[in-house]
C-alpha cells in the first residue's frame, strides 16, 4: 500500500501547519540574529511566510494556482530577505500536490521554471546559491514530481481494479436474478395462459385442467421465492469463505426438467458420466440448462427439447437441443472474436420483440462459460431447431 497525503480538510490544515512550525524554526534567525536588514522587512518576510503556508491549505482544490503562488511569493521573500529561511518546503508541497493531481507535465514545468529562476540568481552573484545547490535543488524538484505521479498512478489504478470488481459484482448479481427471476416468471407466464386456454375452450373441463396449472404456478412461484432467498441471504454475507452464488447444481436438474414438463414441453434428459464437478461448475452447468430451456419455452415454439450433460472426469459438456424453428431464437451481437462454425445465424428482424431481454441471456450463459475458462455454441443445430451446446472445465486454463 502506497501512503500519500492525508486527505480532508483537517488533514490539509495540519500539513499546513506543520510547515509553517517547520520554516518558523528554519527563520526565526532574524529575529535575534544580528541586523542586517530592517524590521519593516523582516515584517514583511513574515507576511509572505505566513501567506505561503496558509496557501497550502487550498493546495487540493486548486493546486496549480496555490504552486504558482508558492513559487512567486518564495522568490519575492529570498530576494527581499536577507535571513534565508526554508521557506521552499512549502513549493515541494504544493508542487508535489500538482504532481499527484495527475498534471506531471505541469508539476515538472513549474519545477523547471523554480530551478531555472535559482539558477539565474546563481549566475547574477548571488552566493547564496552554489552550483552544487542548484544541482540537489534540481535532482528533488524532480524526485517530488516522479512520486507525486507514482501516487496518483497507483491510487488511480486502485480505483479501477475497485470499480473493476464492483462492476463484475453488479453483472454477475443481475445474472443471477436473470436466470432464476426469469426462469421462473416464464413458466408461470406459459402456465397461465395455458390455464386461460383451456378455460375458455371448455369451462366444465378447464375447471379441472385449470387445477393443474394453478398447482404448477404454486409450485414454481415457491420455487422463486426460495431461490430469491437463497441468493439474498448469500448477498448479505460477509467474508471470503461466503459462497458467491445459490448452491444449485447437477443434482438439481430433475426438479428443473420436471418444471420445464409443467410448462407443455416434452422433455428428454440425459446426465451421464462419472465425473463430480466443483461446485461452482455444477452451478454454471445448472444456469446454463435452466436459461436455455427458458429460452426455448418463451421464444422456440417447440414441442419438444433434448438435454444431454455428459460429466467427464476433468469437464462438464452441455447440450441443449428443441425443435423449434432456429430463427425463433433471438441471438446477441455476433461477438468479434466468433468464428463462422460456432455462430452461424444472426438475429432475425422479425423475431419476437422478448430478443433483446433474452439476448442477454444466451451472453450470460456465455460469461458463464468463459469465467470458467469453457466456452459456449449456440445457433441452429445440424438437424434443425436450435442448439445450444457449452463444456465447461474443471480447472480453468491459464494462458
Amino acid at each position: 500500500m502506497v501512503v500519500g497525503w492525508p486527505r480532508g480538510r483537517a488533514a490539509d490544515v495540519a500539513i499546513a501547519a506543520g510547515v509553517l512550525v517547520v520554516v518558523t524554526a528554519g527563520s526565526a534567525q532574524s529575529l535575534y540574529a544580528p541586523r542586517t536588514e530592517s524590521w519593516t522587512v523582516t515584517a514583511v518576510g513574515w507576511g509572505l511566510i505566513l501567506a505561503v503556508c496558509g496557501s497550502l491549505v487550498a493546495r487540493r482544490r486548486h493546486p496549480v494556482p496555490v504552486a504558482v503562488f508558492t513559487l512567486v511569493t518564495s522568490i519575492v521573500y529570498y530576494l527581499l530577505s536577507d535571513y534565508d529561511g526554508p521557506l521552499l518546503v512549502a513549493f515541494i508541497v504544493a508542487l508535489y500536490t500538482v504532481a499527484e493531481s495527475g498534471r506531471p507535465r505541469v508539476a515538472a514545468g513549474i519545477g523547471s521554471i523554480a530551478v531555472g529562476l535559482v539558477g539565474f540568481g546563481t549566475m547574477a552573484g548571488n552566493g547564496d546559491v552554489n552550483g552544487i545547490a542548484l544541482f540537489m535543488l534540481a535532482g528533488w524538484l524532480v524526485a517530488v514530481v516522479v512520486i507525486g505521479w507514482l501516487r496518483h498512478t497507483t491510487a488511480a489504478h486502485a480505483r479501477a481494479v475497485e470499480q473493476r470488481a464492483a462492476t463484475e459484482e453488479r453483472l454477475r448479481i443481475a445474472r443471477e436474478l436473470h436466470d432464476v427471476v426469469g426462469h421462473h416468471l416464464s413458466l408461470i407466464s406459459v402456465q397461465s395462459a395455458a390455464a386461460l386456454r383451456r378455460y375458455g375452450k371448455d369451462r366444465r373441463r378447464g375447471e379441472e385442467m385449470a387445477e393443474e396449472s394453478l398447482a404448477a404456478i404454486r409450485e414454481t412461484s415457491t420455487e422463486a421465492l426460495r431461490e430469491l432467498r437463497v441468493m439474498l441471504g448469500v448477498l448479505r454475507q460477509d467474508g471470503e469463505d461466503a459462497p458467491t452464488a445459490p448452491a444449485q447444481g447437477l443434482d438439481s436438474l430433475g426438479d428443473l426438467v420436471e418444471r420445464a414438463r409443467s410448462a407443455g414441453l416434452r422433455v428428454r434428459a440425459d446426465v451421464s458420466g462419472p465425473g463430480r464437478p466443483p461446485t461452482e461448475v455444477g452451478l454454471a452447468a445448472y444456469r446454463i440448462v435452466q436459461e436455455a430451456l427458458t429460452n426455448v419455452v418463451r421464444h422456440a415454439r417447440a414441442s419438444s427439447v433434448d438435454v444431454r450433460v455428459e460429466r467427464a472426469v476433468d469437464a462438464v459438456t452441455i447440450e441443449v437441443v428443441d425443435d423449434g424453428p432456429a430463427a425463433a431464437h433471438p441471438l446477441p451481437p455476433r461477438p468479434p472474436d466468433a468464428s463462422d462454425d460456432r455462430w452461424t445465424a444472426e438475429p432475425q428482424p422479425e423475431t419476437h420483440p422478448a430478443k433483446a431481454a433474452s439476448g442477454s441471456g444466451i451472453g450470460g450463459m456465455r460469461e458463464r462459460a468463459r469465467a470458467l475458462g469453457g466456452e459456449l455454441e449456440a445457433g441452429p443445430g445440424p438437424d434443425g431447431g436450435f442448439r445450444v451446446r457449452a463444456r465447461l472445465p474443471h480447472e480453468k486454463r491459464t494462458a
